[in-house]
């Protein structure tokens, strides 16, 4: 699946036939964060991951490992996002934080669109703004929030074990987690990793708010 025009157009497409769906407490705490296409480059750099030559021209998600320093999270697959600030937009936000976090700065012309909000367990309603960064796009860690970047193959997330379902005593839907080399990414990012698939790659209108998040991801 190559980062290029055809790839753009099929995700706009199926976007903009997608009724999105909003959280329906108006008294949550908003957040944003941004899911930003663009080309595997260097390659993933993950445990039982090896990049072959021919991919590196091929289209990813811009993922990062959240620091170790941090009081929320630390150390959690993420998308670059936060709280929505006074006067922001949730676009504004997405692209905001994606600049504080990795240093990328696309406006909003970039944006494609928005799939359905997904409330946490920490008390967000956060919401998934969908962006074309294209082919070489540079992405650079703040070492204060993120510990590392990561593009991920869209390939990887078409993976036929993908997703994983788990039972658990927390809630009667199961945990949701996308496999990813010898790791895997659990919800919430791993639920909004799996509505991008569906939705804009697939062009099914597949719901995802319904899943538990692990209990490590509820603080």
């Amino acid at each position: 699946m190559q980062c290029n025009d055809a790839l753009l157009q099929t995700i706009s497409a199926n976007i903009s036939e997608f009724e999105v769906r909003p959280a329906a407490d108006p008294g949550l705490r908003r957040a944003a964060v941004a899911i930003t296409v663009t080309d595997v480059g260097f390659g993933p750099d993950l445990p039982g991951f090896e990049t072959p030559a021919q991919w590196l021209s091929d289209a990813a998600l811009l993922l990062t490992r959240r620091s170790a320093r941090l009081r929320n999270h630390p150390g959690q697959w993420a998308f670059p996002g936060g709280r929505v600030d006074e006067g922001e937009t949730l676009v504004q936000t997405a692209l905001r934080e994606m600049h504080e976090e990795v240093g990328v700065d696309l406006g909003e012309d970039a944006v494609l669109g928005v799939l359905d909000d997904f409330v946490t367990r920490s008390g967000f309603a956060m919401t998934p703004v969908i962006v074309w960064g294209g082919a070489g796009l540079d992405a650079i860690p703040n070492p204060d929030e993120v510990e590392s970047v990561h593009r991920i193959p869209l390939s990887e997330f078409m993976r036929g074990d993908a997703p994983l379902l788990d039972e658990t005593h927390t809630s009667e839907h199961p945990i949701l987690r996308m496999p990813v080399g010898d790791d895997y990414i659990a919800a919430p990012t791993a639920a909004l990793i799996y509505q991008f698939r569906e939705v804009c790659l697939q062009g099914r209108h597949t719901r995802v708010a319904h899943y538990e998040q692990p209990e490590f991801a509820w603080k």
